[in-house]
């Protein structure tokens, strides 16, 4: 029986076709969308436990300088033509859509695991984020999560999407709504600055160290 020879086509370049022909491909990235979308069906019941608990207010001396304002239609659009633009691309390059999926999985963990350690409560003048598509993660449109904080999602999906983009127009692009979504939920008081500062942090670390692991290599 001849084994199997250990080969990632799915490096930059590749087509899925070629990616697909890889049964360590195939493995990983069937493996990656049962555990994200397992982790999707989970969220709303998270969000639904820690929107519950008591939580500790911060004194932002940043936001109590910044006026609060409905920013959420801005906010939908930069976030939401920034994902669809990683769908196109994780649609043409495999090697971009094994590394973001595996990256959104470590992301979404690392949060659940800091918003499980560090119980805030929303800084004081919020403005409830409208978002029907994200809103789909709390359990439905008609619910609002506030205490989802430390860190931005926002922030952190934004930038992981530009670190992982390949064409300089698209980082380019996907830059800007990082900077415009961590400046406008701040913004409209549904984030402290601090869960800003670190979803970027954090996110850097996570794409660096992405690199080293073979299967996200590209």
């Amino acid at each position: 029986m001849v084994k199997e020879p250990v080969v990632y086509p799915y490096f930059r370049g590749s087509s899925w076709s070629e990616a697909w022909t890889s049964s360590v491909f195939r493995t990983k990235a069937i493996a990656a969308v049962l555990v994200f979308t397992a982790i999707m069906l989970l969220l709303p019941y998270f969000f639904a436990i820690i929107e519950a608990r008591e939580g500790v207010v911060l004194n932002d001396w940043l936001l109590q300088k910044v006026p609060a304002y409905d920013c959420s239609v801005t906010i939908f659009i930069f976030l939401w033509s920034t994902g669809v633009l990683a769908i196109v691309r994780s649609v043409q390059q495999p090697a971009i859509f094994i590394r973001m999926i595996y990256l959104l999985i470590a992301i979404t963990l690392v949060r659940v695991l800091t918003i499980s350690l560090f119980p805030l409560d929303p800084p004081p003048g919020i403005i409830h984020l409208r978002d029907p598509l994200t809103s789909l993660t709390y359990g439905g449109p008609q619910l609002f999560i506030t205490k989802d904080l430390f860190f931005s999602g926002h922030t952190s999906n934004l930038l992981m999407i530009y670190l992982c983009f390949q064409k300089k127009r698209d980082k380019q692009f996907a830059l800007i709504a990082t900077i415009m979504v961590g400046s406008l939920v701040l913004v409209q008081h549904v984030h402290y600055s601090v869960d800003v500062l670190i979803a970027v942090v954090f996110t850097y670390c996570l794409v660096k160290f992405s690199k080293r692991i073979a299967f996200l290599n590209i």
